[in-house]
């Protein structure tokens, strides 16, 4: 029986999508290395006939190949003639080729977190802040620069006034990167939004990059008390401020008249000794599951038979499908 992939389907190199019989030695492929994408490199293509083959579909594409190819599914490799009802492993093909950014933690990313979730905005593929306060925008932009190497610069623009009803003049930050997006949704649980936001425990690395976090959350809802002995962060985001009051040891409660409430967070928060150091992954997961709903019989029709493509491959031995994660029969 042959194995592999049918001759016109298409597999993710590198350099973008090509047909399955295009592939040769030497090609860099793209593939997963548990929910990240890697690169691995054709040692061997191989090619056999073969009179049956089945049919493929998943939630993104239907794709045709040998009864015998791997696809990987939470309880390990299947054969694709099996796969029916079960989810496999896939990437979005259209996001391999973007820029990755190397993620380094700290007091600067931890600034830029804490400003984002309180004053930014993350969108499908860019991240912005919008602010009246020219040294908030600088520190952001600086910051965003010092964690990520991407480029960041402030834009003067306007924004309107609902209390004013006019417009008035501010600074903007935007950068775009599809993959910080992506991160920024994964910190804080999915959803970005400010009051569907979960906590991002990605902030509790180390002190440095919790201070960050800490210093850029109030520079965007928050301000110093008359006092000087602390700073109060204001918020409508309750379970938001219940978790970061867990961590600093301070007393909460939510507010019982209007939509935000407030936390009171002292200088002095450290000596409680509450603070724990935590590990998280700071790049986000590129992998998940799509569901099998079909996987049908395709025989050869008159003489001609299907040519099926295999490949070997260092130093994974796995390869994507229009996303899909495959391999060849062991």
């Amino acid at each position: 029986m042959g194995y592999g992939l049918a001759s016109k389907m298409l597999v993710n190199l590198v350099g973008g999508c090509v047909q399955a019989k295009n592939v040769a030695s030497g090609d860099l492929m793209w593939t997963l290395d548990g929910d990240r994408t890697v690169r691995t490199t054709v040692t061997g293509v191989t090619a056999a006939k073969a009179r049956h083959a089945v049919e493929v579909v998943t939630d993104h594409m239907a794709f045709l190949a040998s009864p015998n190819l791997l696809l990987f599914t939470p309880d390990g490799w299947t054969h694709a003639a099996d796969a029916a009802g079960t989810t496999v492993a896939w990437t979005p093909a259209r996001k391999l080729c973007r820029e990755r950014p190397m993620i380094r933690p700290g007091y600067d990313f931890g600034y830029f977190v804490g400003a984002t979730c309180a004053d930014g905005t993350v969108y499908k593929n860019y991240v912005s802040l919008i602010v009246n306060d020219e040294g908030f925008a600088s520190r952001y932009a600086t910051a965003l620069t010092a964690c990520t190497g991407l480029p960041a610069r402030l834009e003067a623009v306007t924004r309107p006034s609902g209390f004013l009803k006019r417009d008035l003049p501010g600074f903007r930050v935007r950068v775009v990167s599809s993959y910080l997006s992506d991160a920024m949704r994964h910190y804080v649980g999915g959803d970005a939004h400010h009051m569907r936001q979960g906590f991002p425990r990605v902030v509790l690395r180390d002190a440095a990059t919790f201070d960050g976090f800490v210093d850029g959350y109030i520079d965007g809802d928050g301000h110093d008390t008359r006092h000087g002995y602390g700073r109060m962060i204001t918020s409508a985001n309750v379970p938001f401020l219940v978790e970061l009051a867990r961590i600093i040891g301070a007393r909460f409660t939510p507010s019982k008249r209007g939509l935000a409430s407030q936390l009171y967070v002292s200088h002095r928060w450290r000596s409680r000794g509450t603070f724990t150091p935590e590990h998280h992954p700071l790049d986000p997961p590129e992998s998940s599951w799509v569901q099998v709903h079909e996987v049908r019989p395709r025989p050869a029709l008159g003489t001609k038979p299907f040519t099926f493509y295999g490949y070997r491959l260092a130093p994974y031995p796995t390869f994507l499908v229009n996303g899909h994660l495959a391999r060849e029969a062991w």
